[in-house]
Order: C-alpha cells, then structure tokens, then sequence
C-alpha cells in the first residue's frame, strides 16, 4: 500500500484538497474505507477523536466522511476514510474537512498542553492520560491536585491564551530533538513531531494545533475526581467552554428569579432551603415513627407471620425499623413491601423463630423474578408489577 500523505502536518488550517482514491473497500455495516494518496483529514490517535466532513467524486456526488482511521501497513502510513458510498478506484475527488468539528478539537486539544505543561513545571506530574472526545476532554495526572492548585492552573493556562503566544509544531532533525527537553508518554523513534508553546510547553504531539494560543479564546477546568493515586482533571475551551458557561449562567439567573434574590446571594437561599427541607423531613419522619408505633401497636400480638403493604414513597430507614420491630414481636416472616402496581421494594426479616429467610428469598425469585439478597435473618430486593396480595399468600405459606 503506498504511503498517504498527510497533509494536516503541513498546516492545520488546511480545509480543501484535491486527492485521488486508491483503494475502496466495503465493510459489514454497509459503509467504506476509502484510502487516498493524499489527505487533510486527521485520524483518530493520541487520545482524540477524528476529523468528519465530505468527500465529492468527480462526478459532483458528495459523501459524508463519518470518521477517519491510521495504521502502519506495508511499510506505509494508510488512512482510511470511513465513508456512506463507494468510490471508484482511481477517481479524481476533493475532500472538504469540516472545520467547525477541527478547530473545536484544535482548541481543546492546545489548551490541554498548556495546562498539562503548566502542572509538569509547576507540581513535576506527568500527563499519564488524555481523552478528547466531542463531548468531553480529560487529562489524568499521577499526583494529587487540590481544587486551590486547579484554581490556579486555570488562572495561568488563560493567561497564557491572553498573551497570544506562538504555537510552533515541527519535525526536528535528530540532533536538534536529543538536544530538546520535551514532554511524551511514551519512548518514541523515528520522526518525532514537536509542539511547543512558547513559554509553556515543549509536548511530543502528532495532533492538529492553533497557531496563537488566543484562538483558544478561554479554558474552563469543569471536573476534578481522584483517580488512580492521582487525579482526573475535565476542561472544556473555546466555543464549548463559552456553552457550558452560557448554561451555568442561565441556571444561576432561573435561581435568582425563583428565589427573588440577587445572583451572588443564590447559594445562601439554596443553604436555607436546604436546611428547612431537613428539619421539615425530620419532623415527617418523627411523625411517621409516632403513627407507625399506632400501627403496630394495633396489631395482634398472636399473629406469626406480617407483612405490611405500604406506599412507594415509605422511607427506606422506617421500612427497616418497622420489620425488626415485627421481628422482635412475631414467631415467623415478618416484613414490608412498598411501591404500587408498577413495582415494590421489600425488607423481610425471620422472626423469633428463626426461620430462614434465604428460603423465602428463593421463592420470590422463582415464583415472583424477584431480585435481591441477603441472610437467614434477613433479605431486601425489589419485585415488579405484581398482585401483591398473591405475593403476601405465598410468603406466608
């Protein structure tokens, strides 16, 4: 197979080409690899997504390129363009990248070197993971980065896109790259592709980049978890950090006019409304404590298997006490389903007779396809749409 010339190495900014197929090959879902000499669209690898856009014949018929692979085969580099029509072998077409989906990965995609350039000099940790995907960007890093660090990373990385730094990428000589102190995930050999960003970072990259860090426009950290002994970070830039933003905004504005309250005192009502909801739950579940000792109360003291049927809504804490005060009172099963006709969740425990309630649970699998678990003493799960009364017969017998 001859080798694909890669043309997005050249500038990233390239959007048209002219190119010609040399190989169309069908696959089972009904689509098509087709391989060009020559192509400007991007490949899936190092992490991020591939560039989609079109592909017209030189019979004016155009075909949507709906991702874009790379794999080394013959000694060559072969791009597959994974396309919704065949092409003929040998014809003449122009690829048209789209440009919206390559300049939103060309953003993320610079933000995160700067980012990660900015922790490698600042807390020494290495870039050990890195996602980009339409939707989401996540770098993992193989030390700990406190929300305070994060706040400040931020801070510089847009700073950074502020002062409208070069972004050089290159091919070095070899005798220049041994000298160059760079950033890689791993050992490489043989053309090494260098992205610097002037004053930030020096990365080993094959991926398509801005030219000047102010085409980032801003970069917003939007996540930071434990992960692995260190931490994963999620950032959004450019257009998508401007959306996600454009979303918080409007959350905090519904809030503020709910509240009738102004945007910076919103966390304060939320704070009250909070702390309303759980004194009014607390004082619902003393309540609901108080009527459920009346109903137990009622409850003839001679019976030796009970169950109870209560409403979807029956606090999980209350259903549980319920059934080892049953327990505690009773000789046989004694437990509580609560839901409607769609479904019910259940405790059941063995009263003081000890009976086994693995038996039980067997029985509503088999007969009732319960799902759940537990001990001899006790089992909990769910059930679904049910006569629940037959349920009842049947765990009685």
């Amino acid at each position: 197979m001859n080798k694909t010339t890669e043309l997005y190495y050249e500038s990233a900014y390239i959007m048209e080409f002219d190119a010609e197929v040399i190989a169309c090959i069908g696959t089972e879902d009904g689509r098509f690899e087709l391989i060009l000499d020559r192509t400007a669209f991007f490949p899936e690898q190092g992490g991020q997504s591939s560039d989609i856009g079109s592909i017209i014949d030189d019979n004016g018929v155009t075909y949507t390129v709906l991702h874009t692979s790379i794999s080394e085969e013959g000694g060559g580099t072969v791009i597959r363009h994974i396309t919704d029509g065949e092409i003929a072998v040998g014809s003449r077409v122009h690829g048209s990248v789209d440009w919206e989906h390559r300049f939103n990965n060309m953003q993320q995609h610079t933000g995160e070197h700067i980012f990660s350039g900015i922790v490698s000099r600042k807390f020494g940790y290495d870039n050990v993971g890195f996602h980009l995907s339409d939707s989401e960007v996540t770098m993992d890093y193989n030390g700990v980065l406190t929300p305070e660090d994060i706040k400040e990373i931020e801070l510089e990385v847009n700073g950074a896109i502020w002062k409208n730094v070069r972004v050089i990428a290159e091919f070095p000589d070899k005798d220049r790259l041994d000298k160059m102190d760079y950033r890689s995930k791993k050992e490489l050999t043989g053309d090494v592709r260098i992205v610097t960003v002037e004053g930030y970072d020096v990365c080993a990259c094959c991926a398509p980049h801005v030219e000047h860090t102010g085409e980032i426009g801003l970069l917003k950290v939007v996540g930071l978890q434990n992960y692995k002994k260190g931490v994963r970070v999620s950032i959004l830039c450019g257009k998508r950090a401007l959306l996600f933003l454009g979303k918080e905004h409007d959350m905090v504005t519904e809030l503020s006019n709910r509240f009738t309250t102004s945007a910076d005192k919103v966390m304060a009502s939320v704070n009250r409304l909070s702390e309303d909801n759980d004194s009014l739950k607390n004082k619902l579940n003393a309540a609901n404590d108080k009527l459920m000792e009346y109903e137990l109360n009622a409850i003839d003291k001679g019976l030796s298997d009970v169950f109870l049927v209560k409403e979807k809504e029956f606090d999980q804490n209350l259903m549980r006490n319920t059934v080892n005060k049953l327990a505690a009172e009773h000789s046989g099963y004694c437990g509580v389903f609560a839901g409607d006709e769609g479904g019910y969740k259940f405790i059941i425990a063995s009263g003081t007779d000890k009976k086994d309630c693995k038996t039980l649970m067997d029985m509503l699998k088999s007969e009732f396809d319960a799902k759940g678990g537990g001990s001899g003493a006790m089992i909990q799960g769910s059930i679904g749409s049910v006569d629940i009364s037959k349920v009842i017969e049947k765990c009685s017998k």
